[in-house]
């Protein structure tokens, strides 16, 4: 395959709500981009915005001076990095790994020594924002690793990112930092829903109580953020509850490791997990509240005409 020189080459790896975000700020800085998901209606939606398809992370990969990946899990950044059709084998020696996906920092740590052992480096950058901030190329990246990993995925960064905190010369520190982001994500949401479920127990207008608590103390980024969502009846998934299922548990495993306790988020994960075992797994992470509601038996907003 001919591969054009002067335009800077990426591939991205995971079209979801915030890879085909991150993938059109690419585009739009001047990337050429080839991006691969399973989903093939995502890879449509993304050459008629002008990008390229490509079968596998393998053929998006080849020639590419730096791969974003944007899956779910390590378990799957492994595959995509090491698996059968894997991005390790093409991508060009000097380029950058560019791993987004919430993991357990040791699990990073091991990935980045495998890959960097090939001559590719490997910049452990899990992000927050959402999907409305990943398609205004203004999301906030945790990274962490080494200074040719900076100076490689640099451009692609600067593209994708509205912030960029460098958190460390060495892969793990990244993904440490996101799972205190995680941890406070998940028992916000949990608190939230607590809260505005309470709320309908007592009777109370929740559209004035979400006026009220967000311009009083006891507000967060996930009521302000999350609580419309229930007073719109619209649990169409933002972002699911089994991502929390899965974070959460990533902040069991390793609290458990440690000995050190963190009760307060393990009850935001058992209610994450009974949303879950109850179908809502895939639906709006907000879901909480209707499992609040179905406990106490009060009604929440129906959804709009």
């Amino acid at each position: 395959m001919s591969i054009d020189t002067a335009t800077p080459r990426a591939a991205v790896i995971g079209l979801g709500s915030m890879g085909a975000g991150m993938a059109g700020s690419l585009l739009r800085a001047g990337f050429t981009v080839a991006a691969c998901d399973v989903n093939a209606q995502a890879v449509s939606r993304f050459t008629a915005s002008g990008g390229q398809a490509a079968q596998n992370p393998a053929a998006a990969a080849e020639g590419a001076d730096v791969v974003v990946c944007v899956v779910v899990n390590a378990a799957q950044t492994e595959a995509v990095l090491f698996g059968p059709d894997g991005a390790a084998a093409t991508m060009r020696k000097g380029a950058v790994f560019v791993s987004s996906a919430t993991m357990d920092p040791a699990i990073a740590r091991r990935l980045a020594a495998r890959l960097e052992e090939t001559g590719r480096h490997y910049l452990d950058a899990p992000m927050s924002g959402g999907a409305a901030r990943a398609a205004e190329g203004e999301l906030t990246f945790l990274a962490s690793g080494t200074k040719a990993a900076f100076d490689a995925a640099r451009p692609a960064l600067t593209a994708m990112a509205g912030k960029l905190y460098e958190l460390g010369d060495a892969a793990g520190q990244g993904a440490a930092f996101k799972m205190i982001n995680q941890l406070l994500a998940g028992v916000h949401i949990a608190a939230a829903s607590e809260a505005i479920s309470f709320a309908a127990k007592q009777g109370l207008d929740l559209a004035k109580v979400y006026e009220v608590i967000t311009a009083s103390a006891g507000n967060s980024w996930m009521f302000e953020n999350r609580m419309p969502h229930v007073l719109d009846g619209d649990y169409s998934p933002k972002s699911a509850v089994d991502i929390f299922v899965k974070d959460l548990g990533i902040v069991q495993d390793m609290a458990r490791a440690e000995k050190y306790p963190v009760p307060v988020a393990a009850a935001a994960l058992q209610m994450f997990l009974m949303a879950s075992g109850s179908g809502m797994g895939r639906d709006d992470d907000a879901s909480l509240a209707r499992l609040y509601a179905q406990v106490a038996g009060v009604t929440l907003p129906s959804p709009k005409a």
